[in-house]
């Protein structure tokens, strides 16, 4: 590295790479490392050999990245941790569990950054329950995370906090306790509008009490799948009951307790855009709205995204025990994975992380046909199902803070997306939906003026990820006044004119190449 002042005192960092020939018009010295999973299980999230980028002369079967075109951050990569996945995952020796835990939240791993939990009991919990059903304790005086949560969640949360301490926490509610419902039970009935101000309070005091357990809460929805009231537990929340909830009593309340967790609303199905457009735009606490896909087009989180201009979130979808690989696969590629995040999703959460071998615990009309991420065999073995490939396509690629970018194809037969990292590396991800055993399709990947040839097998997922190798044969450049300046090109390879403060490559007539950071006041 040298380091210069020319005459107007402008400082001057260039970084010479003589030792690296130009072929074409390189833009950066990166390769791109292939990870493949294939609907027929004979490949599962397996690297391939890494390539070098080579000059791109046109044509051909393309996935095109551009990461000069953004759209939205993302924020994360996961699944539901419900107390069930967690007491599944208890049965492990501490020896398998810290493993295993290790595996999904480490970087080295899954990498793991976002997990949704439910408050009190989801339908994936031993018992139905909540933290108060002392009938008419307004004041909260008797809530107590007491029981399966504090048996089993907090201490495996606080386990996975010590992996990763930056993972993002969200928490839903399936019901309200069951004296504060206009039916009284578990399942379905409304929020009696008398005790909205207690049930808010039941939030705060929810937000201190994991805070006391060292779990700082990011995101809250007001309630899992307001228009399901068939589910044990659940409860029915319209969306002017919702306006109304929040505006008036868990926004204010939340403000004023020192916590400052998202409150993202809905937290249901594609098939209702006008619920979530409507609490968007009537209530200033609301950071965005949350989806799942049982029902509608993915599309309508554009539609509301558009509409409010607020966030959209994508929390839920299962996997079922009686499906398939290859087609689970396929359809959450198309729909949850590609679907979502090219319709402005920040977060792809897949519904339960783990079961046992009996598919459970679950509540007694809970789902007993949730496929998790993870199936607990016995206290030292587990089985790795499909959703925790359709995840590890990209938590394990892709860092919180990414940018979602331009990525398109030419090809009908591949649902791709893409993200530039924080750290400036991409990452593209692609899927071959095609039936055929000789349906492989050969793509260029193209970045820039470069690109890598890549043959996709049929119904498989790849994720292309690039790693710098740009200080491989860093060298001062001596002083050579015969070569002359041919070109100048950005990181992506694209012919520009000089431009200051910006990272260029200068491309000599002899072959050698400088990186060039100009910077001007």
């Amino acid at each position: 590295m040298r380091v210069t002042k020319n005459n107007d005192q402008k400082l001057v960092i260039s970084f010479a790479l003589s030792t690296i020939m130009i072929l074409g018009s390189t833009a950066f010295a990166q390769e791109v490392t292939p990870w493949v999973t294939k609907g027929d299980q004979s490949v599962l999230l397996q690297q391939q050999s890494s390539q070098s980028f080579i000059p791109y002369s046109g044509g051909g079967t393309t996935i095109v990245a551009d990461s000069t075109i953004e759209y939205q951050s993302i924020d994360g990569f996961g699944f539901s941790l419900t107390q069930g996945s967690a007491q599944a995952i208890n049965e492990l020796t501490p020896g398998n569990r810290t493993n295993l835990l290790d595996e999904l939240f480490s970087p080295s791993g899954l990498n793991i950054s976002m997990l949704r939990i439910s408050i009190g009991a989801s339908d994936l919990s031993n018992s139905t329950y909540t933290y108060n059903e002392s009938l008419g304790d307004i004041s909260m005086s008797n809530f107590s995370l007491a029981g399966p949560d504090s048996d089993h969640l907090i201490p495996l949360l606080q386990e996975i906090l010590a992996i990763n301490p930056s993972i993002k926490i969200m928490a839903t509610p399936w019901t309200a306790p069951t004296w504060m419902k206009t039916n009284g039970t578990w399942i379905g009935g409304s929020l009696d509008p008398t005790y909205y101000s207690a049930y808010s309070q039941y939030f705060v005091k929810y937000l201190e009490e994991m805070d006391a357990n060292g779990i700082t809460i990011w995101g809250i929805t007001p309630q899992n799948e307001p228009e399901n009231p068939w589910n044990e537990p659940s409860m029915l929340m319209t969306s002017t009951q919702q306006i109304d909830f929040i505006n008036n009593h868990l926004g204010p309340d939340i403000s004023a307790s020192g916590y400052s967790p998202k409150i993202i609303a809905f937290d249901h199905n594609c098939d209702n855009t006008t619920y979530p457009i409507d609490v968007l735009v009537n209530s200033t606490y609301v950071d965005g709205a949350a989806f799942h896909m049982y029902a509608g087009n993915i599309s309508a989180m554009s539609t509301v995204k558009n509409a409010t201009g607020k966030n959209v979130y994508f929390t839920e979808q299962y996997t079922d025990v009686n499906g398939d690989f290859n087609g689970d696969l396929g359809w959450h590629m198309e729909h949850v994975v590609t679907g979502s995040l090219n319709n402005w999703s920040k977060c792809v959460l897949e519904w339960n992380l783990a079961t046992d071998a009996s598919f459970g615990p679950h509540t007694p009309e809970g789902c007993s046909h949730c496929l998790g991420a993870l199936t607990i065999n016995d206290s030292s073995t587990y089985e790795t199902n499909v959703s925790y490939y359709i995840i590890g396509h990209l938590s394990k690629f892709v860092q919180p803070g990414a940018m979602k970018i331009d990525v398109t194809t030419n090809s009908s037969k591949l649902f791709v997306t893409g993200f530039k990292n924080p750290d400036n590396t991409l990452t593209v991800l692609a899927f071959n939906y095609w039936g055929g055993i000789n349906d492989t399709e050969d793509i260029q990947l193209v970045v820039g003026a470069e690109k890598i040839d890549f043959s996709i097998p049929p119904r498989s997922a790849v994720t292309f990820t690039t790693i710098d190798s740009g200080q491989i044969g860093l060298e001062d450049i001596s002083t050579n006044n015969n070569k002359e300046l041919v070109k100048i090109v950005d990181l992506m390879g694209r012919e520009v004119s000089f431009k200051p403060n910006t990272p260029l490559i200068y491309i000599y007539s002899d072959g050698t190449r400088e990186r060039v950071l100009k910077l001007e006041e």
